[in-house]
């Protein structure tokens, strides 16, 4: 059996029927390149989310007032406000396996400086907030301790605030000048560097940070917080920091062994979990759809071959006649159709890395191709093309020479 014969046989009955071969090619590429753009649109969505969440630190801590709510059941408005300034000195006091702790009152609503307005978020905090989300000053200061103790009126802004008050051409330096949230005057005393959009399109720029007793007396008229945010020493104690945390708020709170807890406390690593499990559930469901189209391109690859040993069997059965054996007539369509699906799968590899290029180049979406899902493709174009090919190359293998020979 010459295995280079047959080979050259194979590819010499390809050539010879160039349009018919690159159809029964098109939905291997077809196939292939959208199995290959769903997976890095898929890959490259999972890191950007994984690299987002990193930006805000991976130890970061958030508690919230109220049970866990996964299930769906609302909770009695009581329950919101059950984080109360004790709970954070408690926290910054005796947590030792935390290393930034800050309090959060927060607030929607229009900012105005002189003509101009726009609508923003402010957020109560600690200046330990900033070290804690990993926010940089880059113009002005941070306000300090005694500016906390004292309520002051004073606050950092993004570089969105700064835009739509005093224009993005603006020669005024906003350091020093007075903006109106809610009819309370702050004095911007810094400007954080830019962070841009976030994955879910959010703007992190249009932000204004104040002290948190400055927006809890003087804006929210609150006695609770609407969360308090932490950093664990380091990510791999996150958990531990959980429990110790938990401890002293049930403490706090005077909850008995068997009551519920009236506080949740979510971890950066479990949201880039959720988040990664998500993207993965959506990424096998997209790359699933795909593939149906791989399934379409094996059977029409059997159509084509079944229909080129019908045309062939008449030079099947000299070939026969001659000493072929009909192992080897088996081999020769079998390498036909591996030999196509194989150059289809290569073509709609190429195909799906320049069209993910494009995606990540033109749409600026994140595309990131892992080198398995180009391994599995030729593995899966190799099965496909002994599958479908197989049936007909047994046809032809099974002729009789003499009724061959005959065929007209």
């Amino acid at each position: 059996m010459n295995y280079s014969n047959l080979f050259k046989v194979a590819l010499k009955a390809i050539l010879s029927h160039k349009s018919r071969t690159f159809l029964s090619m098109l939905g291997i590429i077809i196939g292939v390149a959208a199995v290959i753009v769903m997976m890095a649109i898929g890959q490259g969505s999972k890191e950007s989310i994984r690299s987002e969440i990193s930006k805000m630190g991976t130890n970061l801590l958030t508690i919230r007032p109220g049970g866990d709510m996964r299930g769906g059941v609302r909770r009695d408005p009581s329950e919101m406000q059950t984080l109360k300034i004790e709970d954070y000195f408690t926290i910054r006091d005796k947590a030792r396996l935390v290393a930034r702790t800050s309090p959060e009152v927060s607030a929607s609503g229009q900012v105005i400086f002189g003509s101009k307005n726009t609508s923003s978020t402010i957020y109560g905090e600690t200046r330990e907030y900033l070290d804690i989300k990993q926010w940089k000053v880059e113009r002005g200061t941070c306000f300090t301790e005694e500016e906390v103790r004292k309520n002051a009126k004073v606050c950092v802004v993004g570089t969105t605030i700064v835009k739509e008050l005093f224009g993005e051409d603006s020669h005024i330096d906003p350091i020093g000048k007075n903006i109106r949230f809610k009819n309370i005057p702050f004095r911007i005393i810094g400007v954080l560097e830019s962070k841009g959009y976030n994955n879910w399109g959010m703007d992190q720029d249009n932000v204004i940070i104040a002290p948190y007793t400055t927006v809890m007396k003087r804006i929210q008229a609150q006695t609770y917080l609407s969360s308090i945010v932490c950093s664990a020493l380091t990510e791999e104690l996150s958990n531990d920091a959980i429990d110790e945390i938990t401890s002293l708020l049930r403490t706090n709170h005077k909850l008995k062994d068997d009551a519920e807890d009236n506080f949740t406390i979510r971890s950066q690593q479990e949201m880039m979990e959720t988040m990664t499990s998500t993207m993965d559930t959506v990424t096998i469901i997209l790359v699933v759809a795909a593939a149906f189209s791989l399934l379409v391109a094996g059977i029409g690859i059997m159509n084509i071959m079944l229909v080129s040993v019908t045309e062939r069997t008449r030079e099947i059965g000299l070939r026969m006649a001659v000493g072929a054996r009909g192992m080897d007539i088996l081999l020769q369509f079998l390498i036909e159709a591996i030999l196509i699906s194989l150059t289809g799968g290569l073509i709609g590899i190429l195909t799906g890395w320049g069209i993910s290029g494009l995606v990540t180049s033109v749409f600026h979406f994140p595309a990131a191709i892992p080198l398995w899902s180009v391994c599995v493709s030729f593995a899966v174009c190799t099965c496909i093309g002994i599958l479908f090919g197989y049936l007909p190359a047994r046809r032809a293998a099974n002729l009789d020479p003499i009724e061959a020979i005959r065929h007209e």
